[in-house]
């Protein structure tokens, strides 16, 4: 049984960031990582893209259910090892090496077959990205991480000790930079702390830095 459950849509900077974060603190703290889906075109799909969001994410939010179909299979042959691999080299290449701007902001996924391969996985995995019957894992997990927080929140979502009495969910942190060393287990150890205290909801400001993925 993992110690945390992270709820991730690989097109997000700020679930980048935040998920870095968290393997920061795990190889720290000896902690297990559940690698969880929440996309973000099943969380909008009631809104309309035409008007509700800037033109380019019609081709983000896709792309990235393409990528978490693309997930749910590596799971299902390579379990959540598998996942956090792929997640590693698809994060790299949208955010660190600035690809979600540049390329999936005009509709191209070219990270995948890319990232599928660094990963170690079998390029037959593609096929994947237009399955959807893959859909069904990504609404059950977008519905089960969504059911822990409430509806108004998007990704990243952390679970603390999954499956047990001790459950508790938060909607973020949102970070632009990547805490290291200490510092991370400090933000860490204060968020779990947040989210173990009754009648805590919600800690917000709005302005932000760009994200950082140093």
């Amino acid at each position: 049984m993992a110690d945390v459950e992270f709820f991730f849509d690989p097109v997000c900077p700020w679930a980048w960031v935040t998920s870095r974060w968290a393997v920061e603190v795990a190889t720290q703290r000896n902690l297990t990582i559940d690698w969880r889906f929440i996309c973000l075109r099943i969380v909008n799909e009631a809104k309309n893209y035409g008007t509700d969001f800037p033109e380019a994410y019609t081709h983000v939010h896709g792309g990235g259910q393409k990528m978490l179909r693309v997930a749910a299979a590596a799971r299902e042959i390579g379990g959540n090892d598998a996942v956090a691999r792929l997640y590693t080299e698809l994060g790299t290449r949208l955010h660190n090496d600035g690809r979600s701007r540049s390329e999936l902001r005009e509709g191209n996924i070219a990270v995948l077959p890319e990232a599928i391969a660094a990963a170690g996985l079998d390029a037959s995995l593609l096929a994947a990205a237009d399955d959807d019957a893959h859909d069904k894992v990504l609404r059950t997990e977008t519905e089960l991480g969504l059911s822990r927080t409430g509806t108004d929140v998007g990704t990243p979502i952390i679970t603390f000790a999954p499956n047990t009495d001790g459950e508790v969910s938060f909607f973020g942190p949102v970070i632009n930079r990547i805490p290291r060393g200490d510092d991370a287990v400090r933000l860490w150890e204060a968020v779990e702390t947040l989210a173990r205290t009754p009648g805590v909801y919600e800690l917000k400001r709005t302005q932000r830095e760009r994200p950082d993925f140093s």
